[in-house]
């Protein structure tokens, strides 16, 4: 196993779970420590402690202090089906030879955790150890600057450091932002397809959804949008920042404006979803925040996009509100490692995350053409595909009336997950809709996988009434 490969602990990864699916025993057994893998594969030991860490995070496996990794028999058993459809996409794409065609995570073909914990580990030998750790309530201030200096763009699109809070995801950015804007209660108006995380989010917070629905072309209905603004109280606007995902479409930059001039006549706060805003295939694409009231803007994003697992934190940027965000994350005391927040400002700053990303979007372009023309020459005849102008998903819709729930859970038996449209829409849009990822295992065969999705969706059109 080559020791400099980035992939080297998903390789760990996968010998583990092939290892633990092949046993056959009763009751519970020890599996091999960290050194003994590490010289098995020759590989380096925190390589071995990756890819410990991913399967402890699914239950796969767990620790014992100074015993060890231990696997129980059963552990590796397909999941109980739940009520939650969102639920069982993630524990059945979890399972040990399901084939996930469901993930969003851009990461997955190309991750910058080595330099991160590489850099991590320079740190902590400069920064000596405290007795009692130091915390920053609102993120360590040299990730805040360099997102503050990333996000400028003019003396009048700027942000300071102090309008710039780190969290410990995307769910505490945006349930902080929120709580900050005293928005709970309200209405807001999404793009839909819309992101599952995000109607999560305004749920939770006992907002009203109003769900705009995306054209092939990647447009609203301007005058429907028009309307509902002078017919509703809309308090929020949740648009994607360039490419809209999960659609895949790319809206022009004249909408944008139009629709950032209504916004800012009725005072409604946009929040600008910028978790892909790196994952554009074309050059310069228009965002919202290049229109926007900057009083009345929030930027939200995550760094696990760009970089991986291991760097699971979100951020928001927001100008005016500085006290009363500073107040919801006092209030939330969050513990974030200051180490590893320091490392990520360390590869801001030094331009290796503009490095990584211009490849990591070049391998995105690939993947996204290899996987379209899988689709084209296999699934034509069942889905249409919208182009996609970014991001790591397809967006696509069955050209006969089908249920896309029912195909998923056809396909289950086959090994193999979507994500069907209805988990991204409060309101039942969608359900003719699927959401398929290029950020797959390739080296198995996709092919075959997309043949047996076209199969499942065209036994299910003969099936429905």
């Amino acid at each position: 196993m080559n020791k400099e490969s980035p992939f080297a602990y998903q390789a760990v990864y996968r010998y583990l779970v092939e290892l633990i699916d092949s046993t056959r025993t009763e009751g519970e057994w020890k599996l091999p420590s960290l050194r003994q893998l590490a010289l098995r594969l020759n590989v380096s030991v925190s390589t071995t402690k990756s890819a410990y860490a991913l399967l402890e995070d699914e239950g796969r496996v767990f620790s014992r202090p100074k015993l060890g990794y231990f696997c129980r028999a059963g552990s590796m058993q397909p999941p109980t089906p739940a009520a939650n459809l969102l639920d069982n996409i993630y524990a059945y794409a979890r399972q040990p030879g399901m084939l996930a065609l469901s993930s969003d995570a851009p990461s997955m073909l190309l991750s910058l955790e080595n330099p991160l914990l590489m850099t991590e580990r320079e740190l902590s030998r400069q920064y000596p150890r405290s007795a009692v750790p130091l915390y920053q309530p609102f993120g360590e201030i040299e990730l805040r600057t360099v997102l503050a200096e990333r996000y400028t763009r003019s003396t009048a699109h700027y942000w300071r450091p102090e309008q710039v809070f780190i969290g410990a995801d995307l769910r505490s950015v945006l349930d902080m932002s929120l709580a900050a804007l005293n928005l709970r209660g309200t209405v807001a108006l999404v793009e839909s397809p819309c992101s599952w995380a995000i109607l999560r989010q305004l749920h939770a917070a006992d907002i009203r959804v109003i769900e705009v629905p995306l054209h092939v072309d990647g447009r609203f209905d301007l005058q429907q949008v028009h309307d509902l603004l002078q017919r509703e109280t809309v308090a929020l606007a949740v648009f994607s920042s360039t490419v809209s995902l999960p659609h895949g479409s790319l809206m022009p930059a004249a909408d944008k404006q139009q629709l950032c001039e209504w916004l800012s006549e009725r005072g409604v706060w946009l929040f600008e979803n910028d978790s892909y805003g790196e994952f554009g295939f074309l050059p310069e694409q228009p965002r919202y925040r290049d229109f926007a009231d900057p009083e009345r803007l929030v930027v939200f994003s995550t760094f696990d996009k760009v970089i991986g697992s291991e760097a699971p934190f979100g951020y928001v940027l927001i100008r005016g509100q500085e006290a009363a965000m500073q107040r919801q994350c006092l209030d939330r005391a969050f513990r974030l490692s200051p180490i590893r927040q320091k490392a990520l400002a360390r590869l801001y700053g030094s331009r290796r995350i503009d490095q990584h990303t211009q490849v990591l979007r070049g391998l995105l372009h690939e993947r996204m053409t290899q996987m379209t023309r899988l689709l084209q020459e296999h699934a034509a005849d069942q889905l249409n595909v919208v182009a996609a102008a970014g991001g790591a998903t397809l967006w696509a819709q069955s050209v006969h009336p089908v249920d896309m729930r029912r195909v998923f859970e056809r396909l289950l038996a086959k090994g193999i997950v979507i994500a069907p449209g209805e988990m991204f829409s409060q309101q039942g849009l969608w359900r003719d809709c699927l959401r398929l990822s290029y950020t797959v295992d390739w080296s198995k065969d996709i092919g075959l996988a997309v043949k047996t999705l076209a199969a499942a969706i065209e036994r299910e059109r003969q099936l429905t009434p």
